[in-house]
């Protein structure tokens, strides 16, 4: 069953995704960013480019020719799901295909807007019986 990750209270979406991202190359897992649409795709990409002078997080969309090769995939139609490994959300609805994952990864905002976007997709996740974890993150360092 998949494992759901929610975290709270973050101030940058994308940085803290690009911090989340760099972790998950360390253990050599596979990330499957799903944004709402191409703009977003656009600087999501540009953060993980810039995240670090001197890091390199490798990236492409869905649609590239080296993306089966590619450990961080970028998509907003969720037609082309290349793996299996772990689901980043950006979107403010569950993505319906996200149970065939072994991680679903859950990013929310101060905003109160994506709070309650969140709410409603924790329940969602809980009523169905997943494994659920919060982490807040309000004030943490390396944020």
């Amino acid at each position: 069953m998949t494992r759901v990750d929610f975290y709270f209270n973050v101030e940058d979406k994308y940085r803290h995704l690009a911090r989340l991202a760099g972790k998950a190359l360390e253990r050599q897992r596979r990330l499957f960013v799903f944004v709402r649409d191409e703009e977003e795709a656009e600087q999501v990409g540009h953060v993980l480019w810039t995240h670090q002078p001197t890091g390199f997080l490798p990236h492409c969309r869905s649609d590239d020719a080296l993306a089966a090769e590619t450990p961080i995939v970028i998509d907003w139609q969720g037609e082309n799901l290349l793996h299996d490994d772990v689901l980043i959300n950006l979107r403010p609805d569950h993505p319906p295909f996200f149970s065939r994952f072994k991680g679903l990864i859950e990013i929310v905002s101060r905003n109160e807007i994506d709070r309650a976007d969140a709410r409603v997709r924790y329940r969602f996740y809980r009523d169905r019986g997943y494994e659920l974890h919060s982490h807040d993150i309000a004030g943490a360092a390396h944020e």
